[in-house]
């Protein structure tokens, strides 16, 4: 199939896009963001519709998981999409959409009080070598997305949850935040204080460090961690109470309305062993006015070479890159920035295409 693939895009566009990075072709090759537009379309009109009695009949149910609903708006039904599965198939699982809100979500899911059984071995070891130099690259890139939150500390509060082994608590600690960390991986809690000066990072949640669970913090992180929550809800009411007046949330995620996942589907490299929960600019909201804040507001992302300049991509398909990106799915990346109330958009949201939420009556 692989080989019929690239017979045909020979055909239809030659050599002229080799040298674009396979990540970006998708963007930058005439037609292929409609033809991919209408791929999506039929596989959902394709997909099977079925209750949660239906799905359960004829789903196996693992040691740590539980069958679940939508945590957005709590629709049953379930619209089996997709079955990604790992190297030499030594992990799969199964990807439902709601035909309510149209989120994307891992069902059967991982239940909460086993998520920990992820990351007990050896994570740390992921989160350090060629990966470190990539994620100190993206969280740079991302900072400067959304200047001047983080241009400097100021000695500001800043929590990050899920702080692996303290990478980018190193960066805020250096721009001047008073900063710590918590993660459920207690190997790379250990390798995080190995590397920070002052500020600490802490095995387990919020509520397990009370210089955490007092809150007053003025900027709360999430990177690359909002899709191994298992219970996003009540993680984001307790990240709203952690805010102080005027504070903020920063999200990194993949992006469930990318054009990858549309054109790639079980393949697309959003779907990991370890990811439960898949957002895009469509369902977040709901989540973020379901947990009481105020607004969000999203930044492009064209792909880490490109925004950092290293890309040996020609100007025109640069351009043609981001115009595409900003007129369709916002890149395979999601970037959000929300906001705990009004004061927070009267102070961080200028320059920004802020959202506000309508206040949650539920």
């Amino acid at each position: 199939m692989a080989a019929v693939k690239r017979t045909i895009y020979r055909a239809l566009y030659g050599s002229r896009y080799d040298r674009v990075p396979w990540g970006q072709r998708i963007y930058v090759r005439p037609g292929e963001r409609l033809a991919r537009e209408v791929q999506w379309r039929l596989r959902l009109r394709r997909a099977e519709l079925l209750t949660l009695a239906e799905y359960r009949e004829r789903t196996d149910l693992g040691e740590i998981e539980e069958f679940v609903v939508c945590h957005l708006c709590g629709d049953s039904r379930q619209q089996p999409l997709f079955r990604p599965t790992g190297p030499k198939g030594r992990w799969s699982y199964q990807v439902v959409r709601c035909p309510g809100c149209g989120f994307l979500y891992r069902n059967p899911n991982i239940r909460p009080e086993r998520l920990g059984d992820l990351y007990a071995n050896g994570y740390s070891a992921f989160l350090t070598g060629k990966y470190a130099a990539d994620r100190r690259r993206r969280y740079r890139l991302t900072m400067d997305s959304f200047h001047p939150v983080f241009a400097q500390g100021g000695g500001r509060r800043l929590l990050d949850f899920g702080c692996g082994a303290g990478l980018f608590l190193e960066l805020a600690e250096q721009r001047g935040f008073d900063a710590a960390g918590v993660d459920l991986s207690p190997d790379s809690v250990a390798e995080a204080n190995r590397r920070l000066a002052r500020a600490r990072a802490y095995h387990g949640t919020p509520e397990d460090v009370p210089e955490i669970a007092v809150g007053g913090f003025d900027v709360i992180t999430l990177w690359s961690v909002l899709a191994h929550l298992p219970r996003p809800l009540d993680d984001f009411r307790r990240f709203r109470s952690l805010l102080a007046p005027g504070g903020v949330l920063m999200i990194l995620t993949v992006n469930a309305a990318s054009l990858q996942l549309k054109a790639h589907g079980s393949a697309w490299n959003g779907f990991t062993k370890n990811h439960l929960m898949f957002y895009s600019a469509e369902t977040m909201p709901t989540l973020l006015r379901r947990t009481g804040f105020a607004g969000v507001a999203f930044t492009p992302f064209y792909g880490d070479t490109v925004e950092a300049g290293t890309t040996k991509l020609a100007e025109p398909l640069q351009r043609r890159l981001r115009r595409k990106v900003e007129a369709s799915d916002g890149g395979n990346m999601l970037r959000a920035l929300a906001f705990a109330d009004d004061e927070a958009i009267d102070r961080w949201g200028g320059g920004l295409k802020v959202r506000r939420l309508p206040k949650y009556e539920g």
